[in-house]
This record gives C-alpha cells, structure tokens and sequence, in this order.
C-alpha cells in the first residue's frame, strides 16, 4: 500500500501579535506526490493573557451541520471524542471558518500544495494566513485564529471514518501539532477537498481552530491522557525538527495549561508492558530551539519510534506557575 501524508501548521495567533513560525510536516511519509509538493508552511503562536475569550463567536452552531457521512463531520467527532476524554473543550463547528478552511483545502488542492500559508500570485487565494482568511469571511479578528493543513493519499478503499483517522493521526503524531488535541479552544472549521488520482481519493484538508477559553480541570492536562488509544506510536517528518531526534520518534505527550499559565518539565519517562524505561525528551518555552512552544505549552517525547499495540505507563513531573505538579496515567498506541 502506498500512503503519503505530508501536513502545515499554523498555531494560533492574537489578533495582529506575529512571533515566530512553526512550520508543520510530518505523517507516514515524506513523498511528495501526488499531495503536493510543499511539506511547509507558517504561523504564530499566541496567548491572549487573559485565559481565554468568555464570548461565542459568530458562525458557532451548537450542532453540527456537517452532512452525514462527510470527512469534516468525522474529524470533528474524532477529535472531540479524543479532546472530552482528556478534559480539554470540545470543538464547536463555526460556518465562517468552514468557508475559509474550504477556500484553502481548495487552494492546495489547485496547486498541489500543503501549506498554512497562501502565495497570491496562484490560482484561489483567499488571503495569506488562517487569520487573513478568516477575516475575509467575517470571522471577528478580535478571536484568534489559527490552524493546521494536511495531504492525504492511499491506494486502498477506507470509509469515512478511516480517511478522518488517517488526517487525525498525522497530526497527532507530531511534536509541534499534537496540541491539535489539546489546544484550549473551542470552535472550529473543517474544509476538506477531494480529487481522483489513480481512481482513489486525493485528500487536501485544513483545520481552522479559534477562541481561547480556560480549562476547566486541574491544569496542565495532558494528551495522551489515562485510557486513550489507538493514537500513533512514531512520527517520521516534521518541520521544524524536534529537538535530539534523527529519525523517527515516539508518540509526543502534550502538556497544557490555561493560556495564562507557564508550565516547565522537569522529568518525564515512558514504561512498557515488559517493564523498559525510556526517558523522554522534554520540550518547553524555556528549551525550545525552535521558538514555536508558548509558556503554556509543553511536550514530552521519545527520542525513537514506540512499538505498534503497545501499552505504555507515563510519568512526568514539573511546574505550572511555580507550583510542583506531577502526572501518571498510561496510554496505548495503535499502528
């Protein structure tokens, strides 16, 4: 079976406050066709200070409207599914971001790309960045907004179901987009454009996420959490590197707080089911090499591939606002 999955991503971003961008890749495989081209892309991370926006933006449906059966309405059910057992917020689906990831899933679709970022010399530009495209559709500025991109291609029949699994999973996989999980936002908009190659589906989707809220459990919370499984055991590519690694690495564990939290890692190991420790990478905005991890963010890795199936035991400990924390819970991969 021939799979290819290349990903952009774009973190959320405050208004015009523009910092350093994290560029997205990652997934089963770095090849390039027929996806696209392009495994990049720009954006910003952002934090409001405030612990979140209070009000619900316009476009927000209490339901879902996604047609049944649709790609868009299962990545919105998987996720939350993954975001509700971890106690982060569930995603409500925003119709103005739905028109502006459509316009963009379209976009690289046409130009066989994966990108967060527009060029507007090509066919379908509809503005530069997730926020640029949001604004164009009347998603208020005041809301930040931000997202992630993907390209997905198999030369085997999957339902609904597994073609969300597959976008899902790779951005899951990622050291810098597993807070796709975790982020603590609250509405979303799904565009998912679909062409024949080889007569399978040529997948081109993007994620628009916006509007800070604070959690409501006991921060940090984390991703993978107690009981989740299923979720990758390696990622292969993504840009930037993660730190320490030169080849595949293990499944990232997101660390999360309220975006007016600071939260640093002090340990963290992973045990499997035959007993081996393996000691994690940590990754947070004191050590960041990439400038990409906000105070309130931070990430747990190994440094190699996990084993397919396995269960793993996490323990990891730190400080959120200057105050010791410490976490255990364990967690199975899938494939």
């Amino acid at each position: 079976m021939k799979k290819i999955t290349t990903i952009g991503l774009s973190a959320l971003t405050v208004a015009a406050l523009l910092t350093l961008a994290a560029c997205g890749g990652g997934g089963d495989s770095g090849s390039s066709q027929p996806a696209g081209n392009n495994d990049s892309g720009s954006g910003n991370n952002g934090n409001n200070g405030n612990g979140g926006a209070q009000t619900t933006p316009p476009g927000t449906v209490s339901t879902p409207q996604y047609d049944a059966g649709s790609v868009q309405l299962a990545v919105l059910n998987q996720l939350n599914q993954y975001r509700s057992q971890c106690g982060f917020p569930t995603l409500q689906q925003n119709t103005l971001l739905d028109r502006a990831s459509q316009a963009h899933s379209q976009y690289m679709d046409v130009n066989a790309v994966v990108s967060d970022d527009e060029d507007a010399t090509k066919s379908g530009f509809t503005g530069a960045t997730y926020a640029d495209r949001a604004s164009r559709v009347g998603f208020a500025a005041a809301n930040s907004t931000g997202g992630v991109s993907i390209g997905y291609y198999t030369n085997s029949s999957l339902t609904t179901d597994q073609y969300a699994q597959h976008l899902i999973s790779g951005w899951l996989a990622g050291v810098y987009h597993v807070d796709v999980a975790s982020l603590p936002v609250n509405v979303a908009g799904i565009g998912v454009t679909s062409t024949p190659y080889n007569s399978f589906p040529n997948i081109h989707a993007a994620l628009s996420l916006a509007n800070f809220v604070p959690l409501t459990g006991a921060a940090p919370l984390t991703f993978p959490c107690e009981g989740v499984s299923g979720i990758p055991s390696k990622g292969v590519s993504e840009i930037p590197t993660p730190p320490n690694t030169s080849g595949a690495w293990g499944t990232p564990v997101s660390i999360i707080g309220s975006v007016s939290d600071k939260v640093l890692l002090k340990s963290g190991t992973m045990t499997d089911a035959s007993g081996g420790v393996i000691n994690l990478q940590l990754l947070d905005s004191s050590n960041d090499p990439n400038k990409v991890l906000k105070s309130y963010m931070a990430v747990a890795y190994s440094a190699s591939a996990l084993t397919p199936n396995m269960s793993y035991s996490v323990a990891l400990t730190g400080t959120i606002n200057g105050t010791a924390f410490s976490r255990t819970f364990t967690f199975k991969t899938g494939q």
